[in-house]
This record gives C-alpha cells, structure tokens and sequence, in this order.
C-alpha cells in the first residue's frame, strides 16, 4: 500500500524523532499497539461532545509513550471538532502559584492552542477571528444590513453591543473584562489597528503582567493572573463552542514536575487544584472540557509526595479491583500505559523506515531482516530490561538510517552492533529524601 502522508509531516517525524521529542504533527502514521486506548477515548469525547466534561490520567513509564499519547489524542480530537492544546508542566509552570507560575502554564496553554486547520498551534487569533465573523454577519442579517455595510464605521456601536451580548452569555468569572477585551479585539481587527489586536491577544493570552500596563493599553481594571486563569479556561471554552465547535480539549504533560515541587503545601495546593478541575468536570460544573494529565506511576501513587499522598484524589484515582491484565477498565479515569511488545515495535520501526525513505527521497538499504537484527541486538543488551524504552529504540533506529544514508558504504551490521544501553530514566525516587521546606 502506497504511503499517504504530507511531506511536513515525514519531516517533522523524523526531525522529531531523531531528537528524541515526539512530533507535533502525524503522530497517527506512527501509532501501533493503541487501539483499545484510542476506542475508549473516542468514546469519552462523544461524551464531551454531548455536553460532558472528563479527565483523564495518562500513566506510564518514562519513555513508555505518555507524550506520544496526547499527540495522538490531539489528532483524533481535532477530528472530531475540538479546539485542542498541550503545555508542559515544569519547575516555572504549574495550576497552583502565587508568583505567576500559574498564569505562566495557561499563557503556554493558550499560545498552543489548535484546530485541524492549524494542527501545531497559535489558533487562537483564527478562532477569535471565526467568531467575530459570526457575529458581524448575524448582525448584518437580523437588522436587514448589507455585510458589506455592517462594516462601516457608523455599526460599530451595534456590533459591539452584539459582542457584549454573547459574552455575557458564554462567561462566568471575569466576563466584564473579557468581554472589553475581545471588543478592542474587533475594533482592532475592523480598523486594522495592529496594535490593538496585539494588545488584545496579549491579555487573552494572559501575557499583561501588570494593570496598569493593561489599563493604559485597554482599559481594563483585571487581568489574567494566577488566581482566575482557570476561569479564562473554561471562558474560552463556553466561547470555543459558542462558535460551533465540540469542545476544548487540554493535554498536560510532565505532571512529574508537580511530584518534585520541594515543598510539601505547594504540592498540596497543586493536587487541591487538581481535585477542583476533577470536580468541576465529573460534577457536571462545567460542559464541554476534556482535559488530560500524562505523569509517571510514582507521580500517580508515591503515598508521600504523589496523587496518592492527597487522599481525597487516591480515592477517585484509585484503580479498578476488578480489573486485570486481560480484563482492563479503559473507562476509568487512570490508564496505565502498556509498553508496546516487540512485535508492535518491529511494525513501527518499518513504518518509520517508510516514511525516512519518503522524507530523503531514498530507498534504504535496511531490510526486514536488519530489523530483526537491529532489535535483537538492543533487546539481548545488557541493561536491556531495565532501562530500555521505546524512545530509545525508535532514536536510534533514525539515527542507524541517518548514518547509512549519509555513508552508504558503512557495514550496516558492524554499526547496529555497536548499540549500547543506558539508563535515561530521571531518578525520581531522590525527591522523596529531599528534606522540605
């Protein structure tokens, strides 16, 4: 079968891959081994589509494919007519701050904001652009004006008074200030003052990091800081759908930087959060929002510093008795990642090779046979069981391909057996005898 992928999209894999980072686009030519995975979550977000909201723990060993789950969840959701975005947690982005950590993820979460249309982000000024569109053209068609017409300046007051209106009606917590500011957002866009639109964007995107500096700029009393940003969240959210889209769907990666925050009531404050969005969502506060956390098992049940350590989540978080290796519960909210098995791996490293020869034009000189070759080669090491991970593997698959295509006349087998394993995995277990603060 002839390979069907966009030429960004071979690149990008194989960029990505060699890198060691996954791919920000066609992560779903690369997907094996996740079908149950994939089934479950489509049926979640007819869930969401339906008015639901859910969360999602994704678990897994480092390098098990945590990253690249989200990816692909973010393929699948924007499919399916969501509004999708992904940020990582690390030690200056977190859901509980004083010091701006906070609005600093959801600055990350808005500036990665996507559709299928613009699959690797900054979406937000299209979407922003989409609805005012909406707006003006029912506001041309209720009062009998031409779209042509509605655009003049003598409208204004109109289509702003119509702007204020859906606000209102798509906002909770800060709509007042929201709503001024998506009208200095048209009139931006109305009267191609740059400038305002950028001003705009900037505290949308929660940027303004004081109010005076937004006040002189937009006139406005607030901005997006630490304490209402999740109420921004699900602002954008009620806003996104307002515009005919299914939802929003919010991946967040490398909880582990929750895990190791050093003290014990910052982390505290951080799981708090967590439970609250957990709440909100299975409590039915909110519609709409599928939102997603990919972590390590120690993140998860460490009783000392992880989820588990706050009881109110190990008891919503904790997994099915009933459910068995042969018999999983892909519905609850925590999915333990299973490592793909060699065969999953041999089909995805031809998958890879198909699509590097596709990316450099090329035929390689690697057969099935060297597959084989190759993964017994670093499954048979020494260390193999214990630090091996698939990342591992699929790096340095495209690297052996990177090499035979730029020295073709390399002894292929002599280079695949010169492979070793190390240990990359990030010593979790040393934050537990950190003393706190």
């Amino acid at each position: 079968m002839a390979l069907k992928i966009k030429a960004k999209e071979a690149t990008s894999i194989i960029n990505s891959l060699a890198g060691g980072v996954v791919p920000r686009i066609g992560v779903q030519h690369i997907t094996v081994g996740r079908k149950l995975e994939i089934e479950a979550f489509t049926a979640a977000l007819d869930d969401v589509v339906n008015g639901h909201s859910i969360v999602k723990f994704w678990i897994g060993d480092f390098g098990s494919g945590k990253s690249f789950i989200l990816h692909l969840l973010n393929t699948v959701a924007t499919k399916q007519k969501f509004v999708v975005s992904n940020a990582d947690f690390t030690p200056e982005n977190r859901l509980y701050a004083n010091d701006g950590k906070a609005v600093a993820l959801y600055s990350a979460i808005m500036d990665n904001v996507a559709i299928q249309t613009k699959p690797e982000g900054g979406a937000l000024p299209t979407l922003l652009d989409k609805w005012i569109e909406q707006v003006v053209s029912k506001t041309a068609l209720a009062n009998n004006i031409s779209i042509t017409e509605i655009r003049e300046e003598r409208y204004f007051e109109l289509i702003q008074r119509n702007i204020s209106e859906t606000i209102n009606e798509v906002t909770d917590t800060g709509g007042f200030d929201f709503g001024v500011v998506v009208i200095k957002y048209y009139e931006g866009y109305i009267k191609n003052d740059d400038h305002l639109r950028r001003s705009a964007l900037k505290w949308l995107k929660g940027e303004y990091r004081t109010k005076t500096e937004a006040r002189q700029d937009l006139g406005v009393r607030e901005i997006v800081n630490d304490l209402n940003y999740y109420d921004m969240l699900k602002n954008f959210c009620r806003l996104f759908v307002s515009i005919g889209y299914s939802g929003f769907m919010i991946n967040l990666d490398e909880a582990i930087n929750l895990y190791k925050i050093s003290t014990s009531t910052m982390r505290a404050k951080n799981y708090e959060k967590i439970l609250t969005i957990f709440n909100d969502c299975f409590q039915g506060k909110v519609s709409n929002l599928f939102i997603n956390f990919a972590g390590t098992k120690e993140f998860l049940d460490n009783e000392r510093r992880g989820l588990f350590s706050y009881d109110a989540l190990k008891t919503r978080l904790e997994t099915n008795r009933f459910e068995t290796t042969e018999y999983r519960d892909l519905a609850q909210p925590v999915i333990k990642l299973v490592p793909l098995d060699h065969n999953e791996i041999f089909v995805l490293l031809k998958k890879l090779k198909e699509i590097f020869d596709f990316n450099f034009n090329i035929k390689s000189n690697i057969t099935e046979q060297d597959i084989h070759t190759f993964m017994e080669e670093m499954f048979n090491k020494n260390g193999a069981d214990e630090f091996l991970t698939p990342r591992e593997v699929i790096r340095d698959f495209v690297n052996i391909l990177s090499i035979l295509r730029q020295n073709p006349d390399i002894d292929k087998l002599k280079l695949i057996s010169e492979i070793e394993i190390s240990d990359e995995r990030p010593n979790e277990s040393v934050f537990d005898s950190i003393e706190e603060l």
